[in-house]
């Protein structure tokens, strides 16, 4: 796979950065099955707003079958795992 399935961060800021950073080693240190997590964390170097129809495309499109069988299943891994952690940033599924 390419560098466009990848999953990042891209600050804008040195606080940006290590609010991620943070959050990162939070959840490596939390996990229960060891695995850390991928995710790059990386200077913001142009910006490229999406398309509207790409935009709020979960909250817009929830029940469409990828939603249903991709999406959500990893919201609910998600969800289970992080559970405090998602409490304590005021995160929730709708």
């Amino acid at each position: 796979m390419g560098t466009q399935y990848r999953s990042a961060i891209f600050y804008a800021n040195e606080e940006q950065k290590k609010a991620a950073e943070d959050l990162i080693a939070k959840l490596n240190s939390s996990n229960k099955l060891g695995a850390p997590v991928i995710t790059e964390v990386e200077p913001l170097k142009e910006f490229y707003p999406a398309e509207a129809y790409h935009r709020n495309y979960y909250e817009r499109n929830s029940t469409a079958p990828y939603c249903q069988v991709v999406i959500n299943p990893k919201l609910e891994h998600l969800q289970k795992e992080f559970a405090e952690l998602l409490k304590n940033r005021g995160v929730s599924r709708k």
